[in-house]
């Protein structure tokens, strides 16, 4: 790839590195013809519980599936309401509507863009079941808060994690537990450019409940422990070993992956933070800012926020010089045909509706240079005239 030339995410260049060890593992699926939970999805099931610190990964086949399939292994009936963020990607409300129980978008907070804890508060109900913060653009939401309401109201807490894999929740306490491992069950995905990625779908839960993974183990495979005895509803779910091959040579990589993107990031901010009008992402945590020695901001994406028309100003300008970006998210999810709800009002979404109109995403991948990092910020010091 041309150090001239810019990705969103720069898969080739990684897999560069990674071309042989993948290639071996490809020809043992291939001569064994083990392409479903064979040895290699097994292999990364024990590493990924040892990475994480957790006791049951469950692998399955996409980030979206394992969203479902917590909220079936919960037992969350129709009509159980269901509160998450009004600022995320549509996966994760699509599942709450698609089990037939009722959404709850709520807002999130201007700093961090994760879920705001007192708009959960004031949104529970009688019919309340479940809670399910996403660990926005790689870092977590406030998971001590959010466990304790959902002690209080007995509620279950699914952790979106798909973004923030490798990302570690800085507890007050001083414990550091791993993103995903501290609600009841948490969700990630595989999809390629996700910070831990295959080469097609996947996706896995996680939980430290023996009695919930098993079930969870059931659901994934059309219910069935024992081939031709389905004990409980399922689906097709399933982790395939050409993807894990992936997984399994990415995994101990991840670490040294997220040094990658922090430095990118620290690098950014360097660069734009005296920018007039334009906030640079925070790391709310007690590192104090972007750290250079913590794991507790993952940097999946790397998203500013533009006082006023500047981000589509900016948007244009970068498109004309050939650099990608992103718009994460341009439109509220509670302003999505498929999920509008008259029970919502503006007001309730004020920060949600002020970030879609100035957030924008700059490339972020383990392979940016230096050179490519002055080339994108130069290109916004010019355009914003920093």
């Amino acid at each position: 790839m041309s150090e001239h030339t810019i990705q969103m995410v720069d898969l080739v260049g990684q897999y560069e590195e990674l071309k042989a060890e993948i290639q071996s593992g490809f020809d043992q699926v291939l001569s064994s013809a083990s392409f479903i939970n064979g040895p290699a999805v097994k292999h990364f099931q024990t590493a990924l519980e040892a990475y994480l610190g957790v006791k049951h990964v469950i692998p399955c086949a996409n980030g979206t599936d394992a969203l479902q399939i917590a909220m079936m292994g919960l037992g969350l009936k129709p009509g159980d309401e269901v509160i998450t963020a009004d600022f995320t990607f549509a996966s994760t409300v699509e599942v709450i509507a698609l089990l037939g129980l009722t959404p709850v978008l709520v807002d999130v907070k201007h700093d961090d863009f994760t879920i705001d804890v007192d708009a959960i508060e004031r949104a529970i109900t009688p019919k309340t079941k479940a809670i399910v913060p996403v660990h926005l653009f790689g870092q977590c939401a406030e998971m001590n808060a959010i466990m304790a309401l959902a002690d209080k109201h007995h509620l279950f807490v699914i952790e979106d994690n798909a973004q923030a894999i490798g990302a570690r929740y800085h507890d007050p306490s001083g414990k550091r537990p791993m993103a995903g491992t501290i609600g009841h069950v948490g969700a990630t995905s595989f999809f390629p450019s996700k910070n831990l990625g295959c080469y097609g779908d996947g996706g896995a839960l996680f939980t430290n409940d023996d009695e919930l993974a098993h079930v969870l183990r059931g659901i994934v495979n059309h219910g069935m422990y024992e081939r031709y005895h389905h004990d409980v509803v399922g689906v097709n779910s399933r982790l395939d070993s050409l993807q894990a091959v992936v997984l399994n040579a990415k995994l101990p990589r991840l670490n040294a992956y997220s040094a990658k993107r922090q430095e990118a990031a620290r690098k950014y901010t360097d660069a734009l933070s005296a920018i007039s009008g334009l906030e640079t992402p925070v790391t709310v945590s007690d590192c104090q800012g972007i750290c250079s020695t913590c794991t507790c901001h993952v940097f999946h994406q790397y998203t500013l926020k533009i006082e006023g028309d500047r981000r589509d100003q900016l948007a244009a300008h970068l498109s004309e010089k050939g650099i990608p970006y992103g718009i994460y998210y341009p439109i509220p999810l509670h302003k999505q045909k498929a999920y509008r709800d008259t029970r919502y009002r503006e007001e309730d979404f004020s920060v949600t509706n002020a970030l879609c109109a100035s957030v924008i995403s700059l490339p972020m991948h383990t392979e940016l240079t230096d050179a490519q990092i002055s080339r994108i910020t130069d290109e916004i010091k010019a355009c914003l005239k920093a």
